[in-house]
């Protein structure tokens, strides 16, 4: 069998190199030619620290007892959080799903994007497509210092054809059956759809497909979180005694469908409710009653709070192995998600405020006494990955262009990383500093969607005051073309693997 390494992705024929991927719209990509020798990870030897790092989808900082909350029930990260240094302004530098996995997993910029199709994937959003043959992985990374790396998710996204985040894991896991994930085709006959169709909207493909993927369930075992976080456990049973390990665990809930078990929900739901069970609500309360805004409140938070104990089950196991005293742990997301503010509800590029845009992020160092040091000033998702490689005694390929937040922790360096953070999502991208957020659509077309908001007068981001400052979206405009114009070159990438160049 012949041996590929990266340095076989190299560029084939001119014309091969030159060819044009398939777009939608405006919006075209083009494949540059692959320059002859790619970046390689680095063989280095660290410290030899462990790492469990945990990403959740759709949940951000609004709904976690550690940032603020005071209702919701998170004691297992807020446990962890009282142990760990607390990054209070963390945002992403991409949006949603997969453009944000494309930077957590490589410590790259990404934004501005482009869309690129892809066949039997139904999500039409620019930027979301597989990594780039130049691209290497956190995973690659910690493979070539000498890791046993692996991902466990119920992430399905990431493992739709022609997808490759699992690239550069030596142990990769998908539990099945996440939202629209085609798990099962059956039993059809036997999904009553008027049980979760509001009275609004038509009945939903992708829920009576979750619904034949969950027939069955009874148990909270049988949850996806539960299946998740114990397949997660096993794995540690089997592999912490040799090699130091990174273990990144991708937990899709609480995304869509918001389907806790029922003792979660119940946590949340104090009114009488006998309507249909909305695990895919409308995205505005315009059609819904005050009991059904509770009740959809509820099922959210329920699901939180599932995750939140599953979490907290794999975190009991990791001290019990006595795991914590040479492992980091970090735990952030994606995103979050609105649930009713401004009338809305679920994410959204138009809607890219902070209960969309402020995420979650923990950092366990057992080496030093953090409990609970809240570190303020901004970083994104592209510092991560040069961070842990930091703390791991590790050297950040060329390729990264984060900048680590270490400084930050050891108090070498304070105010953040930046004075202010852009996040690009499809048309639209929002420049935020700590006095203002502006959103706007960056690209040519009706602008309906821009907002400002000023966040020391209203700081939940709730009163557009676009038309009475247009002084601040000017300049704020001028800062976020530098950016993009900034990018065109970094955030470009090619798919091309010519294996003709393989060796025997």
């Amino acid at each position: 069998m012949p041996k590929f390494t990266r340095r076989h992705f190299v560029a084939g024929a001119a014309t091969a190199a030159a060819t044009q991927i398939a777009c939608e719209g405006d919006n075209q990509a083009q494949s540059p030619a692959i320059a002859e020798e790619l970046e390689l990870p680095i063989e280095q030897s660290g410290n030899g620290l462990n790492l469990i790092e945990i990403c959740v989808d759709t949940w951000g900082t609004h709904f976690l007892g550690c940032y603020g909350n005071e209702w919701i029930k998170t004691p297992n990260v807020d446990r962890l959080a009282s142990k760990s240094a607390v990054f209070e302004h963390c945002y992403p530098e991409t949006l949603p799903t997969i453009p944000t996995r494309r930077v957590l997993y490589t410590g790259r910029r990404i934004f501005p994007t482009k869309q690129i199709a892809q066949p039997g994937d139904n999500v039409k959003i620019s930027g979301w497509h597989q990594l780039y043959a130049e691209d290497i992985t956190f995973a690659e990374m910690l493979t070539a210092a000498g890791y046993t790396t692996a991902q466990i998710s119920d992430l399905y996204h990431t493992f739709k054809p022609g997808k490759n985040f699992h690239r550069g894991f030596q142990c990769w896991r998908w539990i099945r059956g996440q939202e629209a994930d085609r798990l099962e085709s059956g039993p059809k006959s036997k999904i009553d759809m008027t049980k979760y169709t509001h009275a609004s909207r038509e009945p939903s493909r992708g829920v009576h497909q979750y619904l034949m993927n969950r027939y069955g369930w009874k148990h909270e075992e049988d949850w996806l979180p539960a299946q998740l976080f114990q397949d997660a456990m096993r794995w540690l049973d089997r592999n912490t005694d040799e090699k130091p390990f990174y273990l990144l665990v991708e937990s899709f809930a609480p995304h869509e469908y918001w389907d806790p078990h029922d003792d979660y929900y119940h946590l949340y739901m104090k009114s009488k409710y006998d309507g249909p069970k909305l695990i895919s609500s409308p995205g505005t309360t315009e059609n819904l009653s005050d009991v059904e805004v509770e009740h959809v409140k509820a099922l959210y938070s329920g699901y939180v709070t599932m995750v939140d104990h599953w979490i907290g089950r794999l975190l009991d196991k990791v001290e019990s192995m006595g795991l914590l005293e040479k492992t980091l742990v970090v735990f952030t997301g994606d995103h979050g998600t609105l649930v009713g503010e401004q009338r809305q509800i679920h994410k959204g590029e138009r809607r890219m405020r902070d209960q969309v845009n402020h995420v979650p992020l923990l950092v366990w160092d057992p080496r030093e006494s953090h409990d609970g040091k809240r570190i303020g000033g901004f970083v994104q998702h592209t510092d991560i990955v040069p961070s842990l490689l930091e703390l791991m005694g590790l050297k950040a390929p060329k390729r990264v262009t984060g900048e680590s937040f270490v400084p930050l922790l050891t108090g070498a360096k304070s105010g953040g990383l930046r004075d202010h953070v852009i996040t690009g999502w499809g048309e639209h991208a929002s420049i935020r500093t700590h006095e203002w957020n502006y959103l706007t659509r960056y690209t040519a077309g009706d602008n309906y969607a821009e907002q400002l908001y000023d966040l020391k007068k209203d700081p939940l981001e709730l009163n557009n005051v676009v038309s009475s400052n247009r002084s601040v979206t000017e300049a704020y405009r001028g800062k976020l073309d530098e950016y993009i114009e900034s990018g065109r070159d970094i955030t470009k990438g090619s798919f091309h693997w010519d294996i003709s160049a393989s060796e025997g």
